[in-house]
């Protein structure tokens, strides 16, 4: 069992390859593979410029970012001509408190976002069985349909979630998520976990960016090969200035054997790139999805409805996909709160999408994220989400009050 973590896959050469996982017996009938994230290139444009200047051509950073760098010996210059790339013990940010994200200017440009992907699986076989808790049965594998373009008129919640890891950079799915501090303007996205934080063995990961509507016209790979940053990022690049996740997960979560993966989520404040005229995320595309920490039990959930960009083959991770299914119940173990899952083909790339049902007010509403899922593909899950990811989802909301 492989959790859907960002995978170990790095370019050398200009091909990738992917080392081999380590895997974990966990009581269930499948064997669980990195379902979510792809990496690719690792190399920054060193001439990078780092954040927004200001009038006087000095650059601005908030000051609690400022502060936060300065209490880790971060010099922003040589950040910003790469030293993000040491990823040494001793500069590997962890605690809650540590997340540091200064931006780096056209950093994600239309090359780095594009390769940003899955290219090739390795499919690791295991026999294991028994359940550790109450687990109903495999779902039947669900086909995913292809969101029509444009995504930003089918789904304008839905976009992508860059950032760099120790093998490469990466990428998940997420989604815009309403901010009950600031109604109408939320700068809020709701994602997994995993793509902010390695979990128990490592800490946060670097240069997060969130890119709504991604692809927005739903180009071929071909024709991404000479498209334009505002072609594939119509809505602009978002970086986070925080990010929050599950104490457990920072605890317990690891990249195999779906450690953690009940706590595998989080929520990424952003802030653009290089300006919007004053507006929210969320006036930006003109939406934004309600979380519902109190969505009925799965047996009484009749559907819910995940969506990603699934990177892995067969899909190429510049597309954006949806499946339809009723979760089922998959347990990792008996103290840890069961899990949604459902019958779906999305693979690598579409971790860290939204879940949406039918919220308790009778609304559409965000009610879980891709987490996991077989090595295979064939079926996905995702965690429920009670007072913990209430707990994170509030922090953020506050920490950002009126601002």
């Amino acid at each position: 069992m492989r959790s859907i973590r960002p995978s170990s896959t790095a370019r050398r050469g200009g091909r990738a390859r992917r080392t081999s996982p380590v895997l974990a017996a966990v009581a269930l009938a499948s064997t669980l593979a990195l379902t979510a994230c792809g990496s690719g290139d690792a190399d920054a444009n060193a001439g990078a410029s780092a954040t927004a200047a200001a009038d006087d051509g000095k650059l601005k950073i908030p000051d609690d970012i400022k502060d936060r760098l300065k209490e880790h010996g971060i010099d922003l210059d040589k950040w910003r001509d790469g030293a993000w790339k040491d990823w040494s013990k001793d500069d590997w940010l962890r605690e809650a408190q540590d997340f540091v994200n200064p931006i780096i200017e056209d950093l994600w440009d239309p090359d780095r976002m594009r390769d940003a992907e899955e290219p090739e699986q390795e499919v690791d076989e295991s026999d294991i069985s028994g359940d550790q808790g109450v687990t109903d049965p495999t779902p039947e594998p669900v086909r995913a349909q292809a969101v029509a373009p444009s995504y930003h008129a089918n789904a304008p919640t839905a976009g992508k979630v860059f950032f760099d890891s120790p093998e490469g950079t990466m990428v998940c799915s997420a989604t815009v998520v309403q901010d009950p501090a600031n109604p109408g303007k939320s700068n809020m996205v709701w994602t997994a976990g995993h793509c902010v934080h390695a979990g128990k063995k490592g800490g946060w990961y670097r240069n997060i960016a969130f890119v709504p509507s991604y692809n927005d016209a739903g180009r071929s790979a071909k024709e991404l090969e000479t498209a334009t940053k505002e072609e594939i990022a119509p809505y602009g690049v978002w970086w986070g200035d925080w990010a929050q996740t599950s104490d457990q997960w920072i605890e317990q979560g690891g990249s195999t054997g779906g450690d953690g993966a009940s706590y595998d989520f989080a929520v990424i404040h952003v802030t653009p790139e290089k300006g919007s005229g004053g507006k929210s995320l969320e006036e930006t595309v003109g939406s934004a999805l309600p979380v519902d920490f109190g969505a009925p039990a799965v047996p009484e959930v009749e559907e819910v409805t995940a969506i990603g960009y699934p990177a892995a083959p067969p899909y190429d991770g510049h597309a954006l996909y949806r499946c339809q299914d009723a979760p089922g119940r998959l347990s990792l173990g008996e103290s840890d709160p069961t899990m949604y899952r459902i019958g779906c083909s999305m693979t690598a790339g579409s971790s860290g999408g939204g879940w949406v049902a039918t919220g308790s007010d009778g609304k559409p509403a965000l009610v879980s994220n891709t987490s996991i899922g077989p090595v295979t593909s064939g079926w996905l899950a995702g965690p429920r989400l009670g007072d913990e990811a209430k707990g994170v989802y509030d922090a953020v909301s506050e920490k950002f009050a009126g601002r």
